[in-house]
């Protein structure tokens, strides 16, 4: 029997790439030896602390790079999980990238129990490949896809970006005709924003290109064709997946969500369902019980505290319940399925038809959102202009 008192879900941020990438504003640094290792102590010191309160169903390595760690990393790390007892998650993801995948590393990961994969393709033209810097080829993508069916993984996601400066609607039809026809369970897709900080944010500022919504809104268009196209069932505002599950692959994870496809990220699931979970590793944030916490964007910083026996901290905030269902309310949004009344109330406490009755109206009124005696969804249109619309729901702590 699972135990529902404690966090079962965990994210761990491995901070560290070959190459920064150009549109990137997430923590991570290159790597090197000596703090690759400093910082697989400190993460395993990290996890000793949570450990008595986690019994993992979804986990989920992220970065970075998570591939980029070597075997002896790897098995320092995966030696630790089963110590702990945190091994047997239903649903283990870690994300690659297609330069740094090995037989050795993959069949390491499937014997400790990783059964997802996700693949950081980007895309599959190698102008746009050195425009996004990215450190492979669009033949390491397909070595890559074989190696990992090799060695046994029957669930893998591809990520892809459009909107990208320079690519146009023919380039996106090929690329997504290539990654479709690799035949991947799950294809996660992200449009090119353009944070502060970030080399692409600096050439944008410059005048090296220009954004042109309507063509990213045409991408996105054949994105959403060509995924149903291609036999993948769209169940967030950019992510497929296929709902029907080989007998070789391991079961379908129990879910509240059964207008979700079978392969659909459960991970990803329980952030958008405002579930609680951990988040260690440099600028790592946790949600748990109300309180969000998150960690020092610095790996020495935090290498030192964890080394000290303190936490690694750099904020925490507590969050009264009306705001905490109004962060539930905005992010359930993204799924295709948008909330049930009862699954919202038994989530939250509150009714999503009395506390934002004027909400959902409004979006109602523009052609953003759809309402039925069972739940709120956002129509295709409010899909596509979702951070507005989840804006609305969003609450102040001093509400």
């Amino acid at each position: 029997m699972p135990d529902h008192a404690a966090v079962q879900s965990l994210y761990v941020h491995v901070p560290f790439c070959a190459r920064k990438c150009e549109y990137c504003a997430f923590y991570s640094e290159t790597a090197s030896g000596d703090t690759v290792n400093r910082y697989v102590a400190a993460l395993i010191r990290e996890l000793e602390r949570v450990a008595a309160q986690l019994r993992p169903g979804t986990i989920f390595f992220g970065g970075g790079t998570p591939s980029l760690l070597n075997i002896r990393q790897w098995e320092t790390i995966l030696r630790a999980l089963d110590r702990f007892g945190l091994l047997g998650a239903t649903e283990w993801t870690v994300e690659c990238n297609p330069a740094t995948v090995s037989a050795d590393k993959a069949r390491l990961l499937r014997d400790y129990g990783v059964n997802r994969l996700s693949l950081g393709v980007q895309s599959l033209d190698e102008t746009l490949l050195a425009r996004l810097g990215r450190v492979h080829n669009r033949a390491q993508v397909f070595r890559s896809f074989d190696l990992l069916r090799r060695a046994g993984f029957a669930n893998l996601n591809v990520d892809l970006m459009f909107a990208i400066p320079g690519q146009t609607l023919a380039v996106w039809r090929t690329t997504l005709d290539e990654a479709l026809a690799l035949g991947s369970e799950h294809l996660s897709c992200y449009e090119v924003i353009y944070e502060e900080d970030t080399p692409l944010f600096a050439q944008l500022r410059a005048g090296a290109f220009d954004v042109d919504e309507d063509l990213a809104c045409a991408q996105y268009e054949e994105l959403v064709q060509r995924a149903a196209d291609a036999g993948l069932q769209r169940y967030e505002i950019a992510n497929f997946a296929r709902d029907t599950r080989p007998a070789a692959s391991s079961p379908a994870p129990a879910g509240n969500d059964a207008a979700v496809p079978a392969f659909a990220s459960r991970h990803n699931i329980n952030y958008w369902r405002g579930g609680d979970f951990f988040g260690l590793g440099p600028s790592a944030t946790t949600y748990v019980r109300g309180v969000r916490t998150r960690n020092v964007s610095h790996t020495g910083l935090y290498c030192e505290h964890l080394e000290k026996g303190r936490r690694p901290l750099a904020a925490r905030e507590q969050l009264p319940p009306l705001a905490r269902a109004g962060e539930a309310a905005a992010f359930g949004l993204r799924m295709v399925a948008g909330w049930p009344f009862a699954e919202f109330a038994r989530v939250t406490g509150f009714d999503l038809r009395t506390e934002w009755a004027d909400e959902m109206d409004t979006l109602i009124t523009r052609g953003w959102g759809k309402r039925d005696p069972h739940g709120f969804r956002l129509t295709d249109t409010g899909l596509r202009f979702a951070d507005a619309a989840a804006e609305l729901f969003l609450r102040s702590p001093a509400d």
